[in-house]
């Protein structure tokens, strides 16, 4: 029997590493792929190129989709205009809501930030977006990750954040499984944001994780799994 496939989608200043715990604990029950938004100005674009990584895969194959923060934002755009169907989906520490002025002049200074300080900037992020009491040795290889993907895909991944669609409406009109999971301690996209997004979706789950911020699938990778796994059994 054919394994189902898992889209997994990393988010902001990340690449297949933010993935690597929940890729290796799944990869026995699926085909597991991750997309690439690193290079992408739109978010639209990084949908076009996440879509290609399925082209290969028959109609009558499961897919599973799982996006984390600005990769939630993709899973959104290719849940909001498919072009096959899902079996599932996880949206994680993300949000369906547009930006607002407030968020558009926070995104801003982040941009004048990493241009200014990237070290400085990205070391902040690392403290933030990890739960208080996370282990010490989870902030240099978060550290190591977003060095390695650059400030200027920083810049134009925020610019792309900026100009992300309104889906709220599609999402209401789905008619899949969908799982919200967002940590209790996110300060990066605040449990209120993931309430909203499952409040817009029918029928849709929603975990808060306890012991996480916002990197989940690098502070609490088995949750995910456990939120993945019997849709790809």
């Amino acid at each position: 029997m054919t394994a189902p496939v898992l889209l997994l989608i990393p988010g902001m200043l990340n690449d297949a590493r933010l993935w690597a715990e929940v890729a290796s604990d799944l990869r026995a029950l699926a085909d597991v792929r991750i997309a690439d938004v690193r290079t992408q100005a739109r978010i639209a674009d990084m949908a076009d190129d996440a879509w290609a990584l399925l082209a290969d895969v028959p109609a009558e194959v499961p897919c599973v989709l799982a996006g984390f923060s600005l990769g939630g934002y993709v899973a959104i755009e290719m849940l909001a205009r498919p072009r096959r169907t899902w079996r599932a989906a996880a949206l994680l520490s993300t949000s369906c809501l547009p930006e607002s002025p407030e968020g558009a002049a926070g995104r801003e200074k982040a941009i004048a930030a990493f241009t200014q300080d990237f070290e400085g900037t990205l070391q902040g992020i690392a403290r933030r977006g990890v739960a208080r009491n996370a282990p010490p040795t989870l902030h240099e290889p978060l550290c190591q990750m977003m060095r390695d993907v650059g400030a200027q895909a920083a810049i134009r991944q925020t610019r792309a954040i900026m100009t992300r669609s309104d889906h709220r409406a599609a999402l209401g009109a789905l008619q899949l499984p969908v799982r919200v999971l967002c940590g209790e301690q996110d300060r990066i996209t605040p449990p209120a944001l993931s309430d909203a997004l499952a409040a817009a979706l029918p029928g849709a789950q929603l975990r808060r994780v306890n012991d996480a911020g916002h990197m989940l699938p690098l502070e609490q990778p088995g949750a995910v799994v456990a939120a993945l796994r019997d849709w790809l059994n």
